[in-house]
């Protein structure tokens, strides 16, 4: 007899941001969490620290892609800390 696939869901990353959600959980140390329970199972503050790592780092990918077409410099934009691009 046949497996039913169809219902079994796939855990694997398939866009860009969710490449970088697994990421930055596995960074974090979370992915044994997200495993045994899955993304509800996270807290609210450390679901809070990926989205706000996430956001860090989308911005930070697309100020390069503004200086690597030529423009120099960090691009700035209102309420935007620029100094935020040099933390690793």
């Amino acid at each position: 007899m046949k497996k039913n696939t169809k219902n079994k869901k796939d855990n694997k990353p398939k866009t860009k941001e969710e490449i970088l959600k697994y990421e930055i959980a596995e960074e974090l140390g979370l992915m044994d969490k997200i495993k045994e329970g899955g993304w509800k199972s996270l807290t609210a503050k450390e679901s809070g620290r990926i989205g706000g790592i996430m956001t860090t780092r989308k911005k930070l990918m697309k100020n390069k892609i503004i200086e690597v077409g030529g423009q120099s410099g960090l691009r700035k934009t209102k309420g935007y800390d620029n100094s935020l691009a040099h933390r690793t």
